[in-house]
């Protein structure tokens, strides 16, 4: 283990997101995807987690501190924050790296021990630049972080679980293709071999989440000869003995690698419906069944070209897939997350509602919820309303408290822009934009909406 205790981190002076796109459009729409991404992508989680023992909910994200991203090119800065709830207040965000690129797939994702040490596991965007592992040097303290490996993985998902440890689904790409990984450790620094649980055709991307010892999966796939541009189906597959051996929702054994198109994780079959599916998340209702949301697009081009684009839940009822709409939306990448309470309300918050960038990804944020288990849904308010930039990929935190339910950022979607950070709470009271001016050491929010 490599200390870095003597090493003295930078505080930001304010919370500002990094801007990035990918794949130039040559159209209106400038490009494929676009905008503030310091809480891109979905493939990771959690950006936060919220800890009953102090009362803060501790959040990292992709920063910078080039405050107009049309005058500096930025480079993609590791920042770790967090929100006290009994104070109301935010402290200067750490940067605890540079990762030497504006690349916002290798932003971090966060996780708390049982000891209440905090750790970030910074991705890469494939083989080409190195990710970290990172803890801080006290519990529940952002100050100082000891350097625990240096490595590379892609599309974290880091889950602490007591008695445990780690778990940790992830992406390692394979002659540029991306394949479904699953490792554990107990302390964070030795870990188990790293296994292979599925690839087929060009590769996937996943969603995941936990409940209790529940570990699912959600994931597409990658078809010859195109690739991720023609990404379909739906596949869900979880494991209860985390990790040692992977079931289907209705417990048949899975053998492992995946390695077929058709096989017995299979929950729709959109490939031969002709359309594209962008996974968003994972949930499990009530019951611990797992509940899917997911996007399907008629391709991956920007505009109403493509429209409709039907966001749906698959939900596993025991004895099927029960598959429903939510609504509809203007972009692929249009993320917000479904959240299922403990009295039984589905909950979404995403921007879903067109912004003031039309057909690029974000919009403005709306808050709906349903009370039959995805039959109907209820649009509750409409968080966001006359916003210069698209607000955009809005993360659950794990654990999430009531008063930092939602965390997200924005950005102008069709050129290089500042990129603010926001939060609300579970009702949807107010949007609050964290501090990005501080002149001391801790900073309130202030109130938008």
């Amino acid at each position: 283990m490599t200390t870095d205790n003597d090493k003295s981190y930078t505080r930001a002076d304010g919370y500002y997101g990094i801007w990035y796109y990918n794949q130039a459009s040559k159209d209106e729409y400038k490009f494929k995807y676009s905008g503030g991404l310091a809480t891109y992508p979905q493939q990771m989680n959690p950006f936060a987690v919220y800890s009953k023992e102090v009362d803060k909910t501790f959040f990292c994200y992709g920063g910078t501190t080039v405050r107009n991203n049309k005058d500096q090119k930025p480079s993609l800065l590791h920042m770790v924050g967090y929100y006290d709830h009994k104070t109301g207040m935010f402290p200067k965000p750490v940067v605890l790296l540079d990762k030497k690129t504006d690349d916002a797939h290798d932003n971090p994702i966060i996780s708390i021990d049982g000891a209440g040490y905090i750790w970030i596991f910074s991705n890469a965007h494939g083989t080409g630049r190195p990710s970290f592992i990172h803890k801080s040097v006290k519990p529940y303290d952002i100050s100082n972080w000891a350097l625990i490996s240096t490595t590379n993985f892609s599309y974290g998902n880091i889950f602490n679980i007591p008695e445990v440890g780690f778990v940790f689904p992830h992406t390692n790409y394979e002659k540029g293709e991306r394949a479904l990984y699953f490792m554990k450790s107990k302390d964070g620094i030795t870990w188990t071999p790293n296994k292979k649980v599925a690839k087929f055709e060009k590769g996937h991307y996943q969603v995941v989440w936990h409940n209790g010892k529940r570990i699912g999966t959600a994931f597409n796939m990658h078809p010859l000869p195109i690739g991720l541009n023609a990404r379909t189906n739906v596949y869900y597959m979880q494991t209860d003995d985390y990790g040692d051996t992977w079931t289907t929702a209705s417990g048949e054994k899975l053998e492992l690698p995946l390695s077929a198109v058709q096989n017995p994780a299979l929950v729709h079959d959109y490939q031969k419906d002709g359309v594209l599916v962008y996974t968003k998340n994972v949930q499990f209702d009530t019951e611990g069944n797992p509940v899917l949301f997911y996007l399907t697009s008629k391709g991956f081009e920007s505009g109403p070209e493509n429209n409709p684009r039907i966001l749906h839940t698959a939900r596993w009822t025991g004895k099927n897939w029960e598959i429903r709409d939510v609504t509809t939306t203007g972009n692929n990448y249009d993320y917000g997350p479904l959240y299922i309470e403990p009295d039984g309300t589905w909950r979404v918050i995403g921007p879903f509602i067109t912004g003031p960038q039309p057909y690029n990804p974000g919009g403005e944020i709306v808050m709906l919820t349903s009370t039959d288990q995805g039959k109907t849904w209820v649009k509750v308010k409409q968080l966001t309303t006359g916003s210069e930039r698209n607000q955009t990929y809005v993360r659950m935190p794990l654990n999430a408290h009531p008063g930092f339910y939602a965390f997200w950022a924005d950005g102008n979607a069709r050129e290089a822009s500042v990129s603010a950070l926001y939060f609300t709470n579970k009702t949807g009271d107010h949007v609050w934009r964290l501090p990005m001016e501080m002149k001391g050491e801790f900073a309130k929010p202030e109130i938008v909406k």
